[in-house]
């Protein structure tokens, strides 16, 4: 699909309600009632503190597709996206015409709900559900191995969100979206699924490099049959993990969004018009795996070496506030920071005129008598 397309298939399609880092079930739930009259909306569980969990249908083809999001609750921009595609598919248009023929797409938009509402990565039980694909001892975890087992998907994808740390390959290339062909094995052999999944992530590649060059990355494929990826793809079903990453200053993941939904629609777009046999994965391997390069903000060269900076996301009063702490003072020649400032020699101080300690929680710093603000 041509860029310009892109955008204004987007830009019709954003959901307007939905903005920012925060999103949680009450910000979706007249969006489901809503969608109910072109979709398939069915509650099919609740969560530990029972809010319910929903999945969305739409299309009526062959090949099925399922998807969710929010498995982590303060991972939100794959929900936003989510929505974005929804409001697509919902009118009708030669894509979404396509789409609906030869695909059905099943969607949980939001697996974690208390997570969500109280913005933590783990559920109400303080388990990550994305280490309990085997044991199953949530509900949320529950929910979607019965969702996989009735709906028998013929690929998945697993929508999650990463943090502002992660560098394209060992470069100072932010990876603004990651994915991953999960492995089935310990020894991460290249096998008939993965490498369905791996045709799959090129289409999305080649698309996302035509904007942001060399800004995606591969996440790490270790093998861990805890994970609900590399169950699926154990399970012979082809997965794909997608990682929202960061852009320069988008930290509320607006411009992030719009790449994520582009890689839901080629992908899906992809499997409705073609027969995926996985001989074309070999353009995975040109993606650069994930490293950990970055700091939300460096101070270079200080008396005591660099600072680095990294944003604490705290939920206060409805929305999200980035704190800014000190995680490291160090020599720090092989990292990168979204923001860097020089002190040129100088002694960092606090706004207590205290010298800046590792772990301090800090809205500005004093260098050489001049005032340098750290919020966003």
């Amino acid at each position: 699909m041509q860029i310009e397309f892109l955008k204004s298939l987007f830009s019709s399609s954003k959901e307007s309600s939905l903005f920012g880092r925060y999103i949680h079930y009450e910000h979706i739930e007249h969006l489901l009632k809503k969608l109910d009259k072109k979709c398939i909306v069915e509650k099919v569980g609740e969560s530990v503190n029972r809010l319910p969990v929903h999945t969305v249908t739409f299309g009526s083809g062959e090949k099925k597709i399922l998807m969710w999001s929010q498995m982590h609750g303060n991972e939100s921009t794959t929900t936003k996206a989510i929505f974005d595609l929804l409001n697509l598919i919902s009118e009708k248009n030669e894509i979404s015409d396509t789409i609906l023929k030869r695909c059905t797409v099943k969607i949980i938009p939001i697996l974690n709900p208390d997570g969500a509402k109280a913005y933590t990565r783990l559920n109400a039980n303080n388990v990550d559900l994305n280490r309990d694909a085997q044991d199953l001892t949530q509900p949320e975890s529950l929910i979607l191995r019965k969702v996989f087992d009735d709906f028998d998907p013929d690929f998945c994808f697993n929508l999650h969100g990463q943090r502002t740390i992660f560098s394209a390959g060992s470069s100072n290339n932010v990876a603004t979206v990651s994915f991953l062909a999960p492995s089935q094995d310990k020894e991460r052999s290249v096998t008939a699924t993965r490498k369905k999944a791996m045709e799959i992530i090129g289409v999305m590649n080649k698309n996302l490099q035509q904007q942001i060059k060399n800004q995606v990355g591969i996440y790490d494929d270790g093998f861990n049959i805890n994970c609900v990826g590399d169950t699926f793809q154990s399970a012979n079903v082809p997965t794909i993990l997608f990682e929202a990453g960061h852009f320069d200053n988008d930290y509320d993941r607006e411009l992030v969004r719009f790449y994520i939904f582009q890689s839901l629609l080629v992908s899906i777009n992809f499997i409705a018009k073609h027969d995926i046999t996985g001989d074309a994965y070999g353009s995975y391997f040109e993606i650069p795996n994930n490293d950990k390069l970055f700091y939300d903000i460096i101070i270079r060269n200080s008396k005591r070496g660099d600072v680095a900076i990294q944003y604490l996301e705290k939920l206060v009063d409805e929305s999200i506030k980035f704190v800014p702490k000190i995680e490291k003072i160090s020599d720090l020649n092989l990292n990168f920071g979204h923001k860097e400032i020089d002190a040129n020699g100088n002694e960092v101080f606090d706004d207590d005129n205290k010298l800046i300690m590792e772990g301090n929680e800090i809205d500005f710093v004093m260098i050489n008598n001049e005032k340098f603000s750290l919020l966003l």
